[in-house]
């Protein structure tokens, strides 16, 4: 094409897909070879080239949107509904946790003991780590929220600070967990209960990683001059993305630490 008379941006050639769609089947297979073998070299590969992915494939799409100009009003229109339609999957992703859980725990049946928790399991004090936890997500929803006014009133340093916070909130999140997860009493091979809940959280808390890595991109975006008040759906979409982890984490607390203890 030597005059585009449209405003829709026609992608190139990309090798990203294929390599990505690699990088998750070797993930997939060494998770199986780690679990039954102990050995770690197929999932290293996976994930090496998951991130060399990830890296090339949003360097495309950043050079694509910041110095070529490529996502237009319409474009842009396009990506947001495609950041919606994305958020609606991942709602019923945990939506078949939740239902997992309450249909287990809401009529117990005799292999549980007759009662939620199942007979033998010491549940974690809801008090405790899990409303740090919660706090925290919290607070980070409200310094994204001051991240986004920010860079809409134009206060770059606000902005900046504000974001850094964020990142900062969701590292500290996930090493919480991470001990938690260690020091809990219970494992994901205990029955109804440990499945349910190390499957809910743990994939919440794979959540609040990949949420945190694209905060953390949009700060390196956001430090280069990437944004402006106008032209920041990167940032955007990583804000919704971040309010969703918060939303789903107080679904899990009430329902799986509060109530389910």
């Amino acid at each position: 094409m030597t005059h585009q008379a449209h405003a829709y941006h026609m992608v190139d050639q990309s090798p990203w897909p294929l390599t990505g769609a690699i990088a998750a089947l070797l993930m997939t297979s060494g998770l199986a070879i780690w679990f039954h073998y102990n050995s770690f070299i197929l999932l290293s590969i996976g994930f090496l080239l998951l991130l060399l992915t990830m890296i090339q494939w949003w360097r495309d799409v950043i050079r694509e949107s910041t110095f070529q100009g490529h996502h237009s009003l319409p474009v842009q229109k396009g990506l947001r509904w495609g950041m919606i339609l994305f958020i609606t999957s991942e709602v019923f992703f945990f939506l078949g946790f939740f239902w997992a859980f309450y249909h287990s725990s809401l009529a117990p049946t005799p292999e549980l003991g007759n009662c939620w928790p199942p007979t033998g399991i010491l549940p974690l004090n809801p008090f405790e780590v899990p409303l740090l936890n919660t706090a925290i997500l919290l607070a980070s929803g409200v310094t994204i929220t001051w991240a986004h006014h920010s860079l809409m009133e134009g206060s770059r340093k606000e902005m900046t600070q504000a974001l850094t916070l964020t990142v900062i909130l969701g590292v500290y999140f996930t090493l919480l967990q991470a001990m938690e997860y260690y020091e809990a009493p219970f494992t994901i091979s205990d029955g109804v209960y440990g499945s349910t809940f190390f499957v809910a959280t743990g994939f919440h808390g794979l959540h609040v990683i990949i949420g945190t890595t694209f905060l953390a991109v949009c700060l390196m975006r956001q430090i280069q001059f990437h944004f402006t008040s106008m032209h920041h759906f990167g940032f955007e979409a990583a804000a919704w993305y971040w309010h969703f982890v918060d939303v789903v984490w107080l679904f899990l607390y009430v329902s799986i630490y509060w109530w389910g203890s």
